[in-house]
C-alpha cells in the first residue's frame, strides 16, 4: 500500500521501503518506551510485523509505526515515531489514520496501543481510553 498527501508526504507497507538503521536510531535513542533497544530486536520486530513508513517529498523516511496482529481478532500499534522536524503538522494522526483504515478489513475485536503523551493525536484517528483497564494485565510488569 502507498497513499500520498497533498504536500507530497507518502505512506508506505513496502518493506523495500523502510530504512531499519533509522528505525533503530529513533528507536534506541530518542523513544522513551525503547531506548537501548538492540538492532537484532529492531531487526525481528520488524520481521514478525506489518511496518509503516511515511516519507518526505525527497523520499527521505521521516516516520514509522508497527503493528502486532494475528490479522483475525487482535492487534498492537506500537514503535509509532515522527522525526523531530517532522512533528506538528499531522503526520502522527495521519500514521494513525492509515493503519486503522488498513487493518479495517480484518474487522479485528481489538486495536490496542499504549502512550504516555499522544492520546490527543490517537484520539483524532478514532482511539478512545480502554473501558474497563482494571481486565488488563501484563506478564513482567517491570519491563
Amino acid at each position: 500500500m502507498i497513499t500520498s498527501r497533498e504536500d507530497g508526504y507518502a505512506l508506505s507497507t513496502d518493506p523495500d521501503r523502510l530504512d531499519v538503521a533509522l528505525v533503530h536510531r529513533w528507536l534506541s535513542t530518542d523513544a522513551y518506551w525503547a531506548l537501548g533497544r538492540s538492532r537484532e530486536t529492531v531487526e525481528r520486530s520488524i520481521r514478525g510485523s506489518l511496518n509503516f513508513a511515511v516519507h518526505d517529498p525527497t523520499g527521505s523516511q521521516v516516520a514509522y509505526a508497527r503493528v502486532v496482529t494475528d490479522q483475525a481478532t487482535f492487534a498492537w500499534l506500537c514503535d509509532v515515531y515522527v522525526a523531530p522536524a517532522h512533528r506538528g503538522i499531522g503526520l502522527g494522526t495521519w500514521l494513525a489514520g492509515a493503519v486503522r483504515d488498513h487493518l479495517a478489513p480484518y474487522e479485528l475485536k481489538r486495536v490496542l496501543l499504549s502512550t504516555l503523551d499522544a492520546h490527543a493525536v490517537y484520539a483524532k484517528a478514532g482511539f478512545a481510553p480502554v473501558p474497563h483497564p482494571e481486565h488488563l494485565m501484563i506478564l513482567n510488569p517491570a519491563s
